[in-house]
């Protein structure tokens, strides 16, 4: 196994197997890191340094590691060639990490352009309320393995956030149950809670209401608690296996 490198792609997929035609299990944003198992051809088996995520993903000319010092902390921002908003050449997800060069005209620079600072955060910074932000991906679409603005799904949504706060947190649904130890009972959920199905999780935003990345509705909605919860057991017959507190 090689030494980390950054990814230096806005989103990069990752694949189940060395094919683009193999189903994508989660993505990596911008900045960050994984090691290399194996070289398959155009292909390499890596592992994701935040996540310990394994998968395929196409060989390309990826940085070598790159301490970052800020992170995206809106749902999209864009990439300027200059310190200005003349030309923009590219758009960064929320929660992807980069190095700042230097300043100028509230601008930052890093390897691949100028962002504006408003866009940014320092790495160390956390919200108290960890998904302060989710509402931000209400109606983006929903996309199996996403995780940005393009697409996400609903363990993405939630890992997401946590990374941005830098809390650890698993990809997948079946793993997040288990690693979340708290349980809490439905009377007495509240806002922050997550709640599991077998491979669906949602976050309540309230006692009331919820928000999760939908697949039968195709995007990021806010519907009811109860509401969802009966839905789910009507439509995939699957029961609420756990609720969560952090």
């Amino acid at each position: 196994m090689t030494k980390n490198l950054s990814n230096s792609y806005s989103v990069i997929n990752l694949h189940k197997k060395p094919s683009t035609k193999s189903e994508v299990v989660t993505q990596m944003l911008y900045g960050e890191s994984f090691s290399i198992f194996k070289r398959y051809g155009r292909w390499l088996k890596i592992k994701i340094k935040e996540d310990g995520y394994k998968g395929y993903i196409q060989n390309k000319n990826f940085s070598e590691f790159l301490k970052p010092s800020h992170k995206v902390s809106v749902l999209k921002a864009n990439i300027y060639r200059l310190p200005n908003k003349s030309k923009r050449v590219n758009i960064m997800p929320f929660g992807s990490k980069i190095k700042v060069l230097e300043g100028k005209n509230n601008f930052l620079k890093f390897l691949k352009g100028w962002i504006h600072k408003n866009d940014l955060k320092p790495i160390s910074y956390v919200e108290k309320n960890p998904f302060k932000k989710i509402h931000i991906f209400k109606s983006i679409k929903y996309k199996w393995g996403g995780k940005s603005f393009k697409g996400i799904d609903c363990s993405g949504l939630i890992q997401i956030f946590l990374n941005f706060n830098n809390k650890f947190c698993p990809r997948d649904a079946k793993d997040q149950v288990r690693y979340f130890k708290k349980n809490v009972k439905l009377k007495n959920i509240k806002r922050n809670d997550i709640i599991f199905w077998k491979g669906h999780v949602a976050l309540a935003i309230s006692n009331k209401k919820l928000i999760h990345a939908y697949g039968p509705m195709k995007k990021t909605v806010i519907m009811g608690i109860n509401q969802t919860i009966k839905r789910i057991e009507k439509t995939a017959k699957l029961k609420v296996i756990g609720i969560k507190r952090l």
